[in-house]
């Protein structure tokens, strides 16, 4: 396995991070805990070290996974939370305020309550689970950072940007207080490299990559007879004409890509490894399968400079959340 400095830490993260919202088997069907816990061991035997999960994962369950493993390991895992917003929307709307959102006792109640899921007295990484730059001159949010962090309940404070909006959390990094940002990034969506990656190396701030492979749509499996179980939220991800639109596009990305992968998801991987402000990306995996798959396309290392420029011609603008 890589590792690369979480930001300006002194930790060392393994490249590739396990997204674990599948696990604690909200809106994500076909889950379950015996097989996940497989993953989870496997991943901490393959060198994998950074979780990422979140509160709402599940309604805690995911965490209560993580916490379990890490106990039967005996090995002491990065893990990564969130706190969601207390108006429980996503992203965050223009007219929410951080009163409305994340006031400062909400966010140390909600950190705790995480804890006590993780079985930890801290957590490595505490996120807002949204967030809305407008909020990022106001006192609240700095105070329960420097509570958090001062009662050594929580290392290190991050954001999980808003869908498609990686510009969103830069004026709140500017206060110093902000260690990481979790941002969607991959073939589909270039938009980091516009403004988000530059700032993040010239200010030394961890990025996590997360949807990868764009819900699925970067593993080559969608076409327009794909169908998932009843509750999947991918039955509305990649609704009427998005299955067909997805497979026309994956096509011509696959015909630039065969000389240098395998398949399709290992371009989605090493074509993130390219970029060297990314610390760890974190797919959702929920067996040994897929693990083992994304080790070995991490390990391959990033693509060639001539492939990569070739995929900017497919950045896509799209918000298929909507």
């Amino acid at each position: 396995m890589f590792y690369k400095k979480f930001g300006r830490t002194e930790n060392e993260v393994s490249l590739l991070g396990f997204g674990c919202w599948g696990i604690g088997k909200s809106l994500w069907i076909g889950a379950e805990d015996t097989e996940s816990k497989k993953a989870l061991h496997r991943a901490i035997d393959e060198g994998v070290n950074f979780f990422d999960t979140a509160l709402v994962y599940g309604d805690g369950h995911s965490e209560s996974l993580v916490g379990e493993v890490e106990k039967e390991s005996g090995k002491t895992m990065f893990i990564a939370t969130k706190v969601p917003s207390m108006k429980m929307e996503w992203p965050a709307k223009d007219e929410s305020t951080l009163q409305e959102s994340f006031p400062t006792d909400y966010i140390i109640k909600t950190t705790e309550q995480s804890l006590r899921n993780l079985k930890r007295d801290y957590v490595d990484v505490q996120q807002f689970h949204v967030w809305n730059d407008k909020w990022a001159n106001q006192d609240e949010w700095k105070e329960a950072v420097y509570r958090l962090k001062k009662d050594g309940k929580v290392r290190y404070f991050g954001i999980s940007i808003n869908d498609h909006q990686p510009w969103n959390g830069i004026e709140a990094a500017k206060t110093g207080l902000i260690d990481s940002f979790q941002v969607i990034f991959n073939i589909f969506d270039q938009s980091p490299t516009d403004e988000l990656l530059p700032f993040c190396a010239e200010n030394n701030i961890a990025v996590i990559v997360r949807v990868p492979f764009d819900e699925g749509a970067l593993t080559g499996m969608i076409t327009p007879e794909t169908t998932f179980p009843e509750g999947d939220f991918r039955n509305y991800y990649f609704r009427k004409e998005r299955k067909a639109e997805v497979e026309k596009r994956v096509a011509k990305i696959q015909k630039e890509i065969q000389l240098e992968t395998s398949t399709i998801a290992e371009a989605a991987l090493r074509y993130l490894v390219s970029f060297n402000e990314v610390t760890t990306i974190i797919p959702g995996m929920r067996s040994e399968k897929n693990l083992l798959a994304n080790i070995n396309s991490i390990l391959k290392g990033g693509l060639s400079p001539e492939l990569l420029e070739q995929l900017k011609s497919h950045r896509w603008e799209k918000n298929y959340y909507k």
